[in-house]
């Protein structure tokens, strides 16, 4: 049984990874989405990171949108702090 309990876990374990973000941005996003939908502030991480990632179009990169787009897309990820 604990064979099967250690690829459980390693199955799981392999589906996710973790993104550091500063405390006081996490804090700010903790915040943010009280009385919302989200459950945590990585669901709502997620959630925003796969809402840029449609804009862009996965694979495409920033290469392929207008310059005013890319600008928005950049505005997003640094008010997340990635840039």
């Amino acid at each position: 049984m604990g064979d099967f309990m250690n690829q459980k876990y390693e199955a799981a374990r392999r589906k996710y990874t973790t993104i550091s973000i500063p405390k006081p941005m996490y804090d700010k996003l903790s915040k943010m989405i009280e009385n919302t939908g989200f459950s945590s502030v990585s669901d709502y991480v997620t959630y925003i990171i796969r809402d840029l990632l449609a804009e862009i179009g996965e694979g495409n990169g920033l290469g392929t949108k207008k310059t005013d787009e890319k600008s928005e897309i950049i505005k997003k990820l640094r008010a997340l702090g990635y840039v």
